[in-house]
């Protein structure tokens, strides 16, 4: 009977709102798939709507306590979702329990128990800027996982909390590579355009919203098509895109540029890239630059807080912006796996006529890189190299050790 016991696996429950698609839920699902080994998971939901990922097989328990409107109605619903996770962790008694999401992040931290300890995961830098929340979770968990060393880094700093560590966001390369060869794109142009050249695409991925700085991308490519007319940009991801669908119309690209939407299968358009462009005022880590870097595109990201940076270049240092500023020289970094180049305003500017110094910049940049191919095929070798090392073995490996650790 004590050897039953010793058998039993322990319990881990994971938190996410939703499992739409996203960066947070794909982290969530794929950490459930690659814990059934060692651990019995359960997935706690607030809402199963527009499940966008497989979840077949997986125990997943849905709170039916979705988003509500307005203030008070939101902190009821905390109140309420908090109560019901309290109420499960009590039942099921996981050892662990890891959220996503600053809303599951709060669920989890009012809900803690003795018995579970509360591990909460922040995936965006700006989740950090939030003080009266992290403050609020420096004192309620048991460890705070970070998607980047400079989150964490922060909460080291900036709130003295050392119950750390940075669990990088991982990717099945050779699932993503399958699954990008297994099936062709429809895109709305011919392989050769009207005059018989070779259409070259660059690509991005996100949803429509301002973080994303679609605005300073539209522009971007707005000179390098002027420059090389036979490239075409590719934007996936959900939402309308109104807004850049007008000022790529006003910006006279409006037939080089494909709004692709939200796409179950996206790397069949990721494969179509030669260079994969990031323009993001902020992430938490940038799924999609690593996934295009995944299919061998050249990556050609701004320095937004956080993950670029660590994922270009070797060391991460970026200060010699800096320098290049007081000497009046371009600022851009050649890493060893990409090419960075500074933040860019966090204006959103609709403007057509207005293009701005440092989107002149990266476009000459990127330009740069498409004419001289032996500095492309450099940069597109050695992003798959650099993907290698977000594989599912090595978090697997990682977060194992921090079971262990917590539960020592």
């Amino acid at each position: 009977m004590e050897g039953d016991r010793m058998a039993e696996k322990k319990k881990l429950m994971l938190i996410s709102p939703m499992l739409h698609q996203g960066g947070f839920e794909r982290v969530c699902i794929t950490t459930a798939r690659l814990m059934e080994p060692y651990f019995d998971v359960t997935i706690v939901i607030f809402n199963s709507a527009n499940i966008a990922y497989d979840v077949e097989g997986l125990k997943i328990i849905d709170l039916n306590l979705g988003v509500r409107k307005g203030k008070i109605k939101k902190i009821l619903n905390i109140i309420k979702r908090s109560c019901r996770v309290r109420r499960l962790k009590k039942e099921m008694k996981p050892e662990i329990a890891y959220s996503f999401g600053p809303t599951a992040n709060m669920v989890n931290a009012f809900s803690k128990t003795k018995e579970t300890k509360v591990w909460l995961g922040l995936r965006n830098y700006t989740d950090v800027e939030e003080k009266v929340k992290i403050k609020l979770f420096t004192r309620l968990a048991d460890l705070i996982i970070c998607c980047s060393k400079t989150i964490e880094n922060e909460l080291k700093i900036k709130f003295k909390f050392n119950k750390t560590s940075t669990l990088y966001n991982l990717y099945d390369v050779k699932s993503i590579r399958k699954e990008a060869e297994s099936k062709e794109p429809d895109l709305p142009w011919a392989e050769v355009d009207k005059e018989g050249r070779k259409i070259r695409c660059l690509v991005s991925m996100g949803r429509d919203d301002d973080m994303k700085g679609f605005w300073h991308m539209l522009k971007v490519f707005s000179l390098i098509h002027e420059r090389i007319p036979e490239t075409r940009l590719i934007l996936l991801g959900a939402g309308t895109f109104e807004k850049y669908r007008k000022l790529a119309k006003e910006l006279k690209i409006e037939e080089a540029v494909f709004f692709a939407g939200m796409q179950k299968e996206p790397y069949k358009y990721l494969k179509k890239g030669e260079v994969y462009l990031l323009t993001s005022l902020n992430e938490g880590f940038p799924n999609a630059l690593v996934e295009g870097m995944t299919l061998g595109l050249a990556a050609v990201s701004v320095d937004c807080m956080t993950g670029p940076a660590e994922i270009l270049l070797e060391d991460g240092d970026t200060s010699i912006f800096e320098q290049q500023k007081q000497d009046n020289k371009t600022q851009v970094i050649y890493g060893e796996y990409g090419i960075l180049v500074p933040v860019m305003s966090k204006e959103r500017n609709l403007d057509a006529g207005y293009i701005c110094p440092q989107e002149r910049a990266m476009a000459e940049i990127v330009v740069d890189l498409m004419m001289d191919s032996s500095k492309l095929k450099t940069y597109q070798e050695a992003a798959q190299r650099r993907a290698q090392i977000f594989t599912y073995e090595h978090y697997v490996e990682q977060f194992l050790r921090l079971a262990d650790c917590d539960n020592d």
